[in-house]
């Protein structure tokens, strides 16, 4: 329109310095992803670089089997440890009765229930020192390299299980016989020794890998028998006094280690058994 007044426009224009990168707040989410991988890949080449002793060794370490306390509930707060029904707790607050924590007659701890938890927790640290000396814990093993890859214990209810399995370059017996190779006598003979560190009675067992139904002389039981036999006689032979030997068991194939794959040859096995003592 002739004569009339022009709109007036006015265009901002924003600069954007850097490269338009918007800020580093990416760069410390990659960077811990990148770390965080590399956490996790190291982890995996630890894993598969640790020996199943070592694994063993872990898992014990972060699950003791001694208890410090019968009633703690593990806290410093609330109940200071005790647990909500002991006779004690209840007492401060006059919830117990006559007859301790809710209605229940509360027996003392005595003398004897102290001594039987003390000679309880002697009778574990002894097996643990033994199994301590035997997979070299605290230095260098006694067993030779060779040896020990065959070798896994654990602390049961029963006792000190040590387990001397087979491996796929190396068997513990010749073939279906009951004869050991070097490698197995090196391991019974090593414990016949380290026996004399503690008193406990010992087991002996030998298992077996199933093998298929097919087969119409299925020869586990006897082999297995007259393996558990043969451990007996290298540990006798090794300088075990017989009369701590109260059974010799011959499992065949009825107790397999790996439940999922009963025929793997990590089934093939035999278990000296270092049993607890009756207090």
């Amino acid at each position: 329109m002739a004569g009339g007044n022009a709109p007036v426009i006015i265009k901002r224009v924003k600069k954007i310095s850097g490269g338009g990168h918007h800020g580093g707040a990416w760069k410390v989410a990659y960077a811990d992803f990148v770390t965080a991988m590399m956490a996790f890949f190291l982890l995996m080449w630890l894993l598969n670089a640790t020996t199943e002793q070592q694994l063993k060794g872990l898992a014990d370490y972060f699950s003791p089997v001694i208890p410090i306390s019968r009633t703690s509930g593990g806290s410093d707060g609330m109940f200071g440890g005790d647990a909500m029904t002991d006779a004690a707790t209840l007492a401060d607050d006059g919830t117990a009765d006559a007859h301790g924590a809710m209605g229940m007659e509360v027996f003392p701890t005595t003398d004897s229930d102290d001594g039987t938890a003390a000679a309880e927790a002697a009778q574990v640290a002894a097996l643990r020192d033994l199994e301590s000396v035997l997979l070299g814990r605290g230095g260098e093993s006694i067993l030779s390299e060779t040896a020990l890859r065959h070798v896994v214990t654990r602390l049961t209810d029963e006792g000190l299980v040590i387990e001397v399995f087979s491996l796929p370059d190396a068997p513990l017996f010749d073939g279906d016989s009951n004869v050991p190779l070097p490698a197995t006598t090196e391991v019974l003979s090593t414990l016949a020794r380290l026996s004399d560190m503690v008193t406990n009675d010992l087991a002996v067992g030998a298992h077996l890998p199933a093998r298929s139904v097919v087969v119409a002389d299925n020869p586990v039981w006897a082999l297995s028998t007259t393996r558990a036999d043969v451990v007996r006689q290298v540990l006798t032979s090794g300088g075990l006094d017989a009369g701590r030997i109260q059974r010799v068991t011959g499992h065949a194939d009825r107790t397999p280690a790996l439940q999922d794959d009963p025929g793997a040859l990590r089934n093939d096995r035999v278990e000296v058994i270092f049993l607890r003592a009756d207090e």
